[in-house]
């Protein structure tokens, strides 16, 4: 099936140029262990004497972790990270599991600077990003093993689930995970015709709302930063949305992967191939801690991930219906952890040389398999809260297994050890 969005190799995972040296992808696991192997014995570019002061000083996870996502890397020797590897590559990613892995392996960052600089920055930078493009390969490849995850998936969701969606068959698990609506009626579009109104761009939770953004911005309860500048690549739009409001949109692992315009216009900039680090949170399992919503995160992190951005204008209107100015909304695609693809229709991928038309609830883009989110911006007085109708759809009455594995937990502890970044 022909999805319309541009075919980046390996779930967009190659976007930067492949080098040759340090730089040049693995084909195999094996030869990413080798590697990286090589890269410890010979402390290559400090890689031995990061990844010790790493585990060295790493910080106890939360007492109420659960079970299946704890992993203390506490004075974990090498050879431990390359079987941990190793155990990620072979394990297959479940529907309500499929960010174990990941939260195993932020412990070794959680509240830990030494973690985060091993992570985020040289050689240890390489290595997730040669990881994670191992992870799109196993994902991208037509082999029976992901066809037989993608069974797996079918079931676990179940018919009511997958009834939104056109039936198979699927080539192979990524193109599983973008698969296309049954048709409209599934997401109808809220008010198509009413430019007043903002639809959501993805089947997602909706997790942060932070109103009045500058370069720093202070925060009730916590301080929390966002710089608008860095997340949109110093965008000359960028200063629209200084003292507005940024609306963070987490799409789950198990729903619907595609992006879509939250209002109608005209695209007047557009990027994809922002790089950035693949893994590096102090504090990954709160970033799903509905105890803590609107409040408590740091925006600012965001603009180190791989990532895009739509810049759309639309019409404005006054209580009578008529067009009261123009005016801008941001639209920020963001790739995390075991995800860099940040893939747009032929139409949305920069550079803009003219206006593109876009209609309300149209597909910009997905992302292939792993973490992401949307986050929107509004430019300042022009979307102060969430505001619905009676009788519009607020969540679901979830399902115990699903909420166990996507919602609760330590997804939900508050941090208790709060510290500042390191300068």
């Amino acid at each position: 099936m022909d999805t319309g969005v541009v075919n980046v190799p390996s779930g967009g995972r190659r976007q930067e140029k492949v080098m040759q040296g340090d730089e040049r992808y693995s084909d195999s696991l094996d030869e990413f262990i080798k590697k990286i192997t090589l890269w410890y014995e010979n402390d290559h570019e400090a890689f031995k004497t990061m990844y010790d002061a790493a585990v060295k000083n790493v910080v106890p996870y939360p007492e109420d972790t659960p079970v299946e996502v704890q992993y203390d890397w506490k004075d974990r020797d090498f050879d431990c990270l390359c079987e941990f590897f190793r155990e990620w590559y072979e394990w297959h990613p479940g529907v309500n599991n499929g960010l174990d892995y990941i939260e195993k392996f932020s412990w070794l960052t959680y509240e830990n600077d030494y973690g985060m600089v091993f992570a985020t920055s040289g050689p240890g930078y390489k290595m997730t990003a040669d990881f994670t493009h191992l992870q799109g390969l196993q994902m991208d490849a037509d082999t029976p093993e992901s066809q037989e995850l993608i069974d797996e998936w079918v079931k676990e969701l179940g018919p009511k689930r997958m009834a939104d969606y056109q039936p198979g068959p699927w080539k192979n698990f990524n193109d599983f995970f973008v698969r296309q609506l049954r048709d409209a009626t599934r997401r109808p579009i809220d008010a198509k015709d009413d430019d007043s109104v903002v639809v959501a761009p993805a089947d997602c939770v909706i997790n942060m709302i932070v109103d009045d953004l500058t370069e720093t911005t202070p925060i009730p309860v916590k301080t929390v930063t966002m710089n608008v500048r860095q997340l949109l690549e110093n965008s000359e739009h960028a200063h629209r949305f200084l003292g507005g409001t940024a609306v963070s949109c987490i799409l789950m692992p198990d729903s619907y992967h595609w992006y879509h315009a939250p209002v109608r216009g005209e695209v007047v900039e557009a990027r994809d191939d922002i790089g950035g680090v693949y893994y590096g949170m102090r504090d990954f399992p709160e970033l799903l801690n509905k105890g803590n919503v609107g409040y408590g995160y740091d925006y600012a992190m965001f603009d180190n991930f791989r990532r895009g951005y739509v810049i759309i204008k639309t019409q404005y209107l006054d209580a009578a219906g008529e067009p009261d100015g123009e005016g801008y909304v941001g639209v920020v695609p963001v790739g995390l952890n075991s995800i860099a693809s940040v893939n747009f229709r032929p139409q949305f991928k920069g550079p803009i040389k003219k206006p593109v038309p876009v209609e309300k609830g149209e597909q910009i883009g997905n992302f292939k398999y792993g973490g992401s989110l949307n986050i929107l911006l509004f430019e300042p007085g022009r979307f102060p809260a969430l505001q619905m109708l009676q009788g519009q759809r607020i969540g679901v009455l979830e399902q115990l297994k699903r909420s166990a594995g996507l919602f609760t937990g330590s997804y939900h502890t508050q941090s208790r050890r709060r510290r500042p970044l390191a300068p």
